[in-house]
């Protein structure tokens, strides 16, 4: 048995792109985790094809490393706000915490809301100042910004008494000074064994561990992963589950897991304090207890802040329904759904009135946007609607989300920009000057306000702008928001789409399709340049006489179509709109598919239900 003394239950945290995987990859190389001529991809924590794609961590893991014969487990943690949930649990069974910032940028909005979790729980944190090598490097700039920022979210003396460890990840590199680096992570691995505390656990209370974080296997089932705060456990044994609302299940045990690298290990008994696997446990679900059936004590419920959008799930209605996706039943995508809401306490499923729609609230359109996504990708077929923002009541008066909103654009595009920002109702808070060239503004904004607004930002930055959002509470509704300042380009008839009829639609917007493109009656073709919506002729076909114009086809020039990804259609989604996905495409098209239904629904000027 491990001695509690000898492990260290730590995470990482830091805003996005800062650098946190790629410094777990670092100290994992540096631990002799792989053999001398094992090929090891870059980001290894980084296992979900979306997270290497994106280039951002979406799912918290877990894996160890082994100092001086003390058994550091590292938890690498989302940086976006929109996975905040899964850094909310995270907490919970950690006792340090490593906070990156990057040696130029200094700590961001999301770092705040991370670092924010970890001291409301206590935690001491190490701050390591990443990518020292950078042309622009601010070292004692970055240590003073971070330095205040623990004191705005109300850090204790000895909290904001932070070591700080300056390195490289990408070579390996760390130190105490920023000019004279090692040429490996020793300063770091010391640092976590000097300043941050072994688990307070007790090898003698009875059995207790909370499940934090779930897994699945096709063979072994449903996973439980979490620290065990005390007792022991093994192979096999009784247990009493206790479940979130206090009813209680006796289990078996059937197998418990360390571990040891990226590799989960079986073992016949878990050590107090180290954060375990175990199978066989049936639905046990997220927040529940794993007690001694003779002294069950259950562990306080894990809590999450509220979701702030919702949309609709709903079985795929178009034309086309039916056509590319494996699961199309409202049963199917039923099961799936609250499968999800499962394995994610920010995430949020209800039925509706009808058996063929569903209402799911997530933390953001990231949040939303990667489910959507993956259950894409796994042969389900749907349709989704706008997402919009979830309003509470407080004092008798609407409340609605809010976000504190960083942009980096350069000077010549702040007066757009500003003008943006001012349009969807929000308000400066903080103007900083970075360079001769480029100025960070800070804004509160209503969430409602920012459905929509990244790809106007890029536009109207032309791609140069950066944008950071958080989470910042509730405040009085703030009325209405024009969000929406074009029409739709939409489909006349049935049919397959040609060069002759996209050639005289381009005229009047922005294409989001080629020819030869399959459409039906009441598909979104592309974006009208004024307010209001457009039915055009896009299967027209050029009548055949006897004259022809030498060279007349060959002047018909198409603009490339805009190809909108999954986060641009959800963007671009109108109130009247829905988002039809498959696993092989996605379309926008209109609720009411036939002309003459949505011109009788402007006549009596009522809104298309959800």
């Amino acid at each position: 048995m491990m001695n509690p003394n000898d492990i260290r239950n730590i995470a990482i945290i830091a805003h996005v792109d800062h650098g946190k995987t790629t410094l777990v990859d670092a100290m994992l190389k540096q631990s002799r985790i792989f053999r001398k001529n094992q090929a090891v991809a870059e980001r290894v924590m980084d296992s979900n094809d979306l997270e290497r794609e994106r280039g951002i961590t979406i799912l918290s893991k877990n894996t160890s490393v082994t100092y001086k014969d003390v058994k550091i487990n590292i938890v690498d943690t989302p940086g976006h706000a929109d996975f905040g949930g899964e850094v909310e649990r995270v907490m919970n069974m950690v006792d340090g915490v490593l906070l990156l910032v990057d040696s130029v940028e200094g700590p961001m909005p999301q770092t705040k809301f991370v670092l924010r979790q970890a001291l409301e729980r206590g935690h001491k944190a190490i701050v390591v100042v990443n990518k020292i090598d950078r042309a622009n490097a601010r070292p004692n700039y970055v240590v003073d910004t971070t330095f205040d920022l623990f004191i705005d979210l109300g850090a204790t003396e000895e909290q904001a008494d932070f070591p700080v460890i300056y390195t490289n990840a990408l070579t390996g590199e760390g130190g105490l000074d920023p000019e004279r680096l090692t040429d490996n992570l020793e300063p770091l691995f010391e640092q976590i064994l000097k300043d941050l505390p072994a688990p307070k656990v007790d090898p003698e209370s009875p059995t207790q561990l909370q499940a934090t974080l779930m897994g699945y296997d096709d063979y072994k089932g449903k996973i439980a992963i979490g620290r065990l705060n005390s007792g022991k456990i093994r192979k096999n044994q009784n247990v009493l589950h206790i479940a979130t609302d206090g009813t209680q299940h006796p289990l078996k045990v059937s197998q418990v897991f360390t571990h040891r690298g990226l590799q989960r290990v079986e073992v016949d008994e878990a050590d107090t304090g180290d954060i375990i696997a175990l199978t066989g446990l049936g639905n046990v679900g997220i927040g529940d207890t794993i007690a001694d059936p003779e002294d069950p004590r259950p562990l306080p419920p894990i809590k999450v802040e509220e979701p702030t959008l919702r949309m609709t799930f709903g079985v795929n209605t178009s034309p086309f329904a039916g056509r590319e996706g494996e699961f199309v039943t409202s049963r199917k995508l039923r099961e799936r759904l609250y499968i999800e809401a499962e394995k994610d306490v920010a995430l949020r499923v209800s039925d509706t009135d009808s058996p063929d729609t569903f209402l799911v609230a997530g933390r953001g359109e990231l949040h939303l946007g990667i489910m959507i996504e993956n259950m894409r990708r796994e042969g389900y077929e749907f349709e989704v609607s706008k997402p919009e923002v979830i309003l509470k009541k407080i004092d008798e008066k609407w409340h609605e989300p809010v976000e504190t909103v960083e942009v980096e654009v350069a000077s010549e595009y702040q007066g757009a920009v500003v003008e943006l920002l001012g349009r969807r109702k929000g308000q400066m808070t903080d103007m900083t000057p970075l360079n001769e060239d480029t100025i960070r503004y800070t804004y509160q904004v209503p969430t409602r306000g920012l459905i929509g607004f990244r790809q106007q930002f890029l536009t109207a930055t032309r791609g140069e702008g950066l944008i950071n959002t958080l989470f910042a509470g509730y405040q009085p509704y703030s009325g209405e928001i024009p969000t929406r300042n074009h029409g739709s380009l939409i489909a006349w008839e049935d049919g397959v789409a040609t060069t002759y009829g996209l050639h005289a639609a381009q005229e009047r917007g922005e294409l989001f399709l080629s020819p030869n493109t399959e459409v039906y009656e009441g598909m979104v073709v592309g974006r009208h340049i004024r307010e209001n919506d457009l039915e055009v002729n896009v299967c027209k076909k050029k009548q055949l006489t006897n004259f022809r114009a030498a060279g007349s086809d060959d002047s018909m020039r198409l603009e490339p179509p805009h190809d909108l990804s999954l986060d641009d259609a959800l963007e671009y989604l109108g109130e009247d709109e829905l988002l039809e996905v498959t696993p092989k495409d996605f379309r926008i098209r209109k609720r009411l598919l036939k002309k003459n239904e949505r011109r009788r629904q402007q006549k009596h000027g009522g809104k298309v239900e959800k």
